[in-house]
C-alpha cells in the first residue's frame, strides 16, 4: 500500500471514528491528510469506498484477531473473557467512542457498499461466537442460540458504554456472558 494511501486511510479513520461518516467531509480529510486532492482521487473515487475500505481493513484486523482466539488453546470460557477483555480496552482506549461498524451503519442509508462491509463484517463476528459456543455445546441449534446471545451482549456492551461513557456495561456483559456459558455445559 502506498504512504499516501495509507496516511489518506488513517486520517479518514481517525476522523470516522471520533465524528462519525456523516459529519465528515472529503476535503477536511484531503488537508488533514496532507495529500493532493488528485492523490485522494487517484486511490478513492468518494467518501464511500474510503470509508468502504476503511471498515473492511478493520475487519480484516478483527477477523485475525478472532482465527487466533478460536485457533489458541484456551478453553472457551478464558476465550469469552479474552474477548470481553478485549473489547473493555478498547472502550477506554477509544474513549468510549462505541463501535465503528455500529456508528457508521446509523448514519447510511440502505443499499450502499459500506452498508455492505458492515452487514458482512457483523455476520462474522456473530459467526465467531457462535463458533466459540460450539466448543460449549455440541448441538448445533443450541451452540447457535448461545452464540447469538453471546454476540449481542457483547455489541451491547459497547453499544451502552459508549452512551454511559463507563465500563460497567461491559463488566456487567461479560459477567451474563460466562453465566450463560456456564449453565450451557
Amino acid at each position: 500500500m502506498s504512504e499516501a494511501r495509507q496516511q489518506i486511510l488513517s486520517t479518514a479513520g481517525a476522523l470516522f471514528a471520533a465524528r462519525g461518516y456523516e459529519l465528515v467531509g472529503i476535503n477536511e480529510i484531503i488537508e488533514k491528510s496532507g495529500v493532493a486532492k488528485a492523490t485522494f482521487y487517484a486511490h478513492f473515487k468518494s467518501k464511500e469506498k474510503l470509508c468502504a475500505e476503511w471498515l473492511r481493513d478493520r475487519a480484516s484486523s478483527y477477523a485475525q484477531e478472532h482465527e487466533r482466539i478460536l485457533a489458541s488453546n484456551s478453553v472457551p470460557l478464558d476465550k469469552v473473557k479474552k474477548k470481553f477483555d478485549s473489547l473493555r480496552r478498547y472502550a477506554q482506549e477509544s474513549d468510549f467512542r462505541g463501535c465503528s461498524f455500529s456508528t457508521t451503519a446509523s448514519m447510511l442509508k440502505p443499499g450502499t457498499e459500506v452498508r455492505d462491509v458492515i452487514r458482512d463484517y457483523k455476520a462474522s463476528a456473530r459467526v465467531f461466537w457462535q463458533d466459540i459456543a460450539r466448543e460449549l455445546v455440541p448441538q448445533a441449534a443450541r451452540a447457535r442460540a448461545l452464540g447469538d446471545a453471546l454476540f449481542l451482549l457483547y455489541s451491547g456492551a459497547l453499544t451502552e458504554a459508549q452512551n454511559a461513557r463507563d465500563l460497567w456495561p461491559v463488566e456487567s456483559a461479560k459477567a451474563a456472558a460466562l453465566a450463560l456459558c456456564e449453565a450451557a455445559i
